[in-house]
């Protein structure tokens, strides 16, 4: 029989705003089943308001064992990663093994499945055989082209057969970043030629160049309860890479792609099993108007989990906290309205902020944070089907009146709501 859960720890790598209003949310509803947590956490600042729990600070270089001491010694009954990008999730696996051979239940999945999950590579490979569909492509080794090791004289023309194989244009992507980093686009042969001159430092996908709309999905829950949260859409690809927050992101009614999007749930939530997903994992994929490419398999809670919970009316993280505690209820999950979200250059003014929440109903406006450097205010807010038309009434009012939300943002508010 499994012991009673009193301590929770949080683990953490990224600014904890980023989880903000549900981090609080489900810490407070387990104060009030009398469950202490502790946030855990290697960057960024968090008063009261960002996390109503104790706090610890640790340095942005802590190891898995120095981490998995410190929940130890604070006495933690259970653990949940909300760690992201993947490398953190990747240390976070690691700590699941130290701290579970302690009797400390941790919410992660486990380490080989989260290792194979941080190559792209390797998540290609599993994605063909879940028969799900992904970018054609192939593996390009560093020390091989460079010339470091092993000699293979053929190798750079290997990948130029290859590369026509696939067709332009094509994309360059670090093996194993997750953040849209170090994206490079080879258009055509000359492009490939330079790059296999001039190659990236680490190893890389090269793969085809599929066009549509950027879109994301949480899947939350462990072997044999999972759920899977509503698409959310981030943008549009093409032949060059974008910044993630460059566009609108939305959640709302999409019949055709909601419909084209079923089998594609069941093949993730059966890829899930196989894995032995535990906690959250993100998926991104490009929908073409027809078909879903999934791009990768983060194995962590997704940037978009804001956006996904306010439109589904759930909280990811107090899933999160369900499975650590045992009592995870795998309900579930539909799109309950709209739900929007941009990110604004300049920090929201106080005058600013309190008319947006009394015309709207506003889920989050806080301080996006990426790499210690500020890029502005992320705001979310909801509606319901039905008042899109009010909705933007409101928001050209807003801008009538203070200015904001700029020209920019509103048109493309207005373009998504009533076109």
């Amino acid at each position: 029989m499994r012991k009673p859960v009193r301590k929770i720890a949080f683990l953490r790598s990224v600014e904890i705003r980023r989880a903000d209003p549900y981090i609080q949310r489900c810490v407070r509803d387990l104060a009030r089943l009398g469950i202490e947590s502790c946030l855990f956490h290697t960057h960024g600042t968090a008063g009261d308001e960002d996390f109503p729990g104790a706090r610890r600070r640790l340095d942005a270089a802590v190891t898995p064992d120095e981490l998995a001491r410190e929940v130890a010694r604070w006495g933690a009954d259970a653990a949940v990663s909300i760690s992201l990008p993947c490398e953190n999730a990747l240390r976070d696996a690691t700590v699941k093994d130290l701290l579970e051979a302690l009797g400390i239940r941790t919410v992660v999945t486990p380490l080989p499945s989260t290792l194979a999950l941080c190559d792209k590579w390797e998540t290609k490979q599993l994605l063909v055989r879940a028969g799900l569909d992904t970018p054609r492509g192939v593996r390009v080794d560093s020390d091989l082209l460079a010339g470091r090791g092993v000699p293979v004289p053929a190798y750079a023309d290997a990948l130029r057969a290859s590369a026509a194989r696939i067709g332009f244009p094509l994309l360059s992507k670090p093996l194993w970043d997750s953040t849209s980093m170090g994206i490079r686009a080879l258009p055509d042969a000359a492009a490939l030629d330079a790059y296999l001159v001039d190659p990236p430092e680490v190893s890389a996908v090269i793969e085809e160049c599929v066009a549509g709309n950027l879109c994301s999905v949480d899947v939350v829950g462990e072997p044999g309860n999972y759920r899977v949260l509503p698409v959310c859409w981030t943008g549009t690809a093409g032949a060059e890479p974008v910044f993630t927050f460059a566009d609108l992101r939305w959640c709302g009614p999409r019949p055709r792609a909601d419909a084209d999007f079923e089998p594609v749930a069941a093949r993730l939530i059966a890829l899930c099993e196989d894995l032995r997903v535990q906690g959250s994992v993100n998926v991104d994929m490009i929908y073409t108007g027809s078909r879903y490419v999934v791009l990768e398999i983060n194995p962590r809670i997704g940037g978009a989990t804001t956006l996904s919970c306010a439109a589904s009316g759930t909280n990811t993280f107090a899933a999160l906290a369900g499975l650590a505690r045992g009592a995870y209820e795998p309900a579930p999950v539909r799109r309950t309205g709209w739900a929007v979200e941009f990110l604004t250059a300049e920090r929201l003014p106080e005058s600013v902020r309190a008319e947006l929440t009394g015309r709207l109903n506003l889920i989050t406006a806080h301080e996006l944070v990426i790499d210690d450097v500020s890029r502005g205010d992320i705001v979310v807010f909801t509606l319901a089907e039905g008042e899109e038309g009010r909705t933007v009434k409101q928001l050209e009012e807003l801008h009538r009146t203070v200015g904001w939300p700029h020209r920019e943002i509103l048109d493309k508010t207005r373009a998504l709501l009533t076109p």
